[in-house]
């Protein structure tokens, strides 16, 4: 690691003093559509999120617009009251083409393009330095080269996976069918069942290891279970793939093979948990002593099983779908062993595709991107190469400490601190203005807030990565000693304290999360850009902005699922009875608003497979417009461009969000992603807002309008 730091300083100090010479306005990156923090500030507040009045408009242009904001997207003719969405983004939506090798584009893939492109240069300067051998500079660059080199990997074809299939070929038994699905993990096969090590809910101290029923290689059960035409066809394409893929080992009757996955896959469906079940903490909570784990369920060798993946003397886990777990144990006893180990060898063969010869890989992502999403052409290889090396489960905190050096200056994270500071106190101001909770309530809630421990832009401390072995010729080799790594790092934790500073994001990563069990909300180096963040924007545009993705995060900590988590991140019920009645009420009627968006005709949003995230965006720009209020001392915001300051707000919201999406990816994310579609994290906000209402003048006869009664706001 002080290898690497020295080589940074080498190359990288011309380029950080160019960054902050030319490179103000581009401080933070585009906000997680995923997950979290805020202090009082002071009447003299003057950081560049919080100056008032004329002061607010900075001498530097803002990247986007003349204070934030891209006013060309615009559609004026919709009225925002019908389509607030469209009214900030229509034109855009006409006009813009989605790339050929995309499912959608937005503000986020913007930022990750740039993303992209930063760690391309910094792997090629790597790679021009001839590294040293065994040192993390070698490992970034020969993983990337030995990714990049497709004449080799066309050469050796299907070989590579020759010693995995001829395992596979071998079982013969349920005994070792079990032992197999216990290696699975580290093999790169499938099976029903699979675990992870993560923090006990009850005690976020410590390590607990979870077990889970899955092994679907379909986007969710609807896919096996429903007969929509669109459905069907994927069924249909699904077979014929599966056939492909098992004809590039030369199995023979791959075709009743590939009709017998789907068979197989089917009824694992069919005792598969419902998505909006799948998130629900109180029902996916199951702790169990490993001794009274095995009276439980019966029928299935789990002494074996854990034995094959490396883990013995178990005290205790986490059982996440009890009910489905009998029900699949009778396939494994009843179903033909070969239709297991059929569905295990498609899985080996298409899982490790992407390392495999060109005609594996785009087999593999004609079903899985031209099929299910809708998208034509693969990403070049060198943006694939990028996401592989510079993931989280691979070389990418590596990769992140050059990233922050050339990209990310320390005046941003202070700012970004006080920030979650402001936002802080709003969310504190309305938990003690909220009229259906009780003060006993409160108090906890209160509790929970003081101890968000936020963290921004990149961890204090760097994993160590040095154990993984890379080498420049055999891409193969490479990727399994990233998934060895990564398997050893997992059981090592068993029995072992919780790690809290580190962090589940790179820092070039364009998202944010909130962690219940640590209670922590995050923000990588990555999303401290516009649209979300820019120093010389408006303080209207950056609090609907980033403000906003503060708050979201921050509101997961007291969404649906988050509030079943104290301020220590313990599982368990802080809430009264009464109080707790109260949110389930405005919760549910947000879960029903959203029921009736329909996105692709016949396909709906889940309102409560959604909900957490509904919750976020809601209670996360109520927040946002609190802290903005705050932050202008009781002085009216200047207009700018004829927009009044709540204007500016509003819009800058529905600029983050964006997005253009192709029809077949749509309805996927419907049934998988627990985030609403784009448009909806848009005009399902704002319509709850009797400020967006004053702002834009909507009346009763807008197609988004709800009477005063209906308007739901939680926070």
């Amino acid at each position: 690691m002080l290898q690497l730091n020295r080589v940074l300083k080498g190359i990288h100090m011309t380029s950080i003093i160019k960054f902050l010479l030319i490179s103000i306005s581009v401080i933070l990156a585009s906000c997680g559509s995923e997950e979290t923090s805020i202090s009082e500030p002071s009447t003299s507040n003057s950081d560049a999120l919080a100056t008032s009045g004329s002061e607010q408009v900075s001498a530097v242009k803002p990247e986007l617009g003349s204070f934030g904001i891209d006013l060309s997207s615009q559609d004026t003719n919709t009225k925002p009251g019908d389509d607030f969405f469209r009214f900030a983004n229509g034109l855009w939506l006409d006009t813009f083409e989605l790339p050929a090798d995309r499912s959608n584009y937005g503000s986020f893939n913007k930022l990750g393009d740039k993303s992209d492109e930063r760690v391309q240069t910094i792997i090629e300067d790597l790679s021009s330095l001839e590294p040293t051998r065994g040192s993390l500079e070698q490992k970034i660059s020969d993983y990337y080269l030995s990714y990049m080199d497709t004449d080799t990997l066309n050469e050796l074809g299907i070989s590579p996976l020759r010693a995995g299939l001829a395992a596979l070929a071998e079982i013969d038994s349920v005994e070792k069918l079990v032992a197999a699905f216990g290696r699975s993990q580290i093999d790169n096969t499938a099976s029903p069942f699979s675990f992870s090590v993560s923090a006990d809910r009850s005690d976020p101290d410590q390590h607990q290891l979870a077990l889970f029923v899955g092994g679907l290689g379909l986007p969710d059960r609807d896919y096996y279970l429903l007969d929509t035409p669109r459905y069907i066809d994927v069924r249909q394409e699904y077979v014929a793939h599966i056939a492909r893929i098992l004809d590039f080992a030369e199995i023979e009757n791959s075709s009743a093979r590939a009709e017998a996955i789907l068979a197989l896959e089917t009824k694992v469906a069919e005792h598969t948990w419902p998505r909006a079940d799948r998130r629900n903490r109180d029902m996916t909570y199951n702790p169990i002593s490993f001794d009274d784990f095995l009276v439980e369920y019966p029928g299935f060798d789990w002494t074996a099983y854990f034995a094959a993946a490396g883990i013995q003397n178990l005290d205790s886990l986490n059982v996440y779908f009890p009910s489905a777990m009998r029900p699949v144990i009778d396939l494994v006893e009843k179903l033909p062993v070969d239709d297991w180990t059929d569905y295990m060898t498609y899985r080996l063969i298409v899982d490790s595709a992407s390392i495999l010869s060109e005609e594996l890989d785009q087999e593999r992502f004609h079903f899985y991107s031209t099929v299910l999403n809708g998208v034509p052409e693969q990403r070049q290889r060198w943006e694939r190469g990028v996401a592989r090396v510079g993931s989280r489960s691979s070389l990418g905190e590596a990769i992140g400490q050059i990233y922050v050096e050339r990209h990310f200056p320390e005046s941003a994270k202070q700012q970004m601190d006080q920030l979650v500071e402001n936002l802080r106190t709003a969310l504190a101001q309305s938990i003690d203005e909220l009229d259906w909770m009780g003060s006993a309530t409160k108090t906890e809630a209160h509790l929970k807030l003081n101890s968000f421990r936020p963290k921004i832009a990149y961890p204090d401390e760097w994993r160590d990565l040095s154990a993984i072995g890379i080498s420049r010729g055999d891409l193969f080799a490479n990727a399994q000693s990233v998934r060895e790594f990564n398997y050893e790092d997992t059981l090592s934790r068993l029995g072992q304290p919780t790690r809290r500073e580190e962090w589940g994001m790179t820092p070039q990563t364009i998202n944010a999360y909130y962690n219940s069990s640590f209670n922590e909300i995050v923000f990588p180096a990555g999303i401290l850009q516009p649209p979300f963040f820019d120093p010389a924007a408006d303080m209207a545009v950056n609090y609907g902005g980033i403000g906003a993705v503060i708050g979201h995060e921050m509101g997961h900590g007291f969404d649906d699922q988050g509030s079943k988590s104290d301020s220590r991140g313990v599982q368990r019920n802080w809430w009264s009875d009464e109080d707790r009645a109260n949110f389930d009420e405005l919760t549910t009627a947000l879960a029903a608003q959203y029921d009736q968006f329909e996105p692709v005709p016949g396909y709906f949003i889940d309102g409560n497979f959604t909900l957490g995230e509904n919750i976020g965006d809601v209670g996360g720009l109520s927040l946002a417009y609190r802290a903005y209020k705050m932050a202008l001392n009781g002085e009216e915001a200047p207009i700018i461009e004829g927009l009044t300051g709540d204007q500016r707000f509003f819009l800058a919201w529905s600029q983050v969000w964006q997005r253009k999406y192709r029809e077949e990816a749509l309805i996927q994310r419907l049934t998988s992603d627990p985030h609403s579609p784009s448009e909806f994290r848009v005009n399902g906000v704002v319509r709850n807002f009797d400020e967006w209402y004053e702002a834009f003048d909507i009346q009763e006869t807008d197609a988004l309008y709800l009477s005063p009664e209906e308007r739901v706001r939680i926070w």
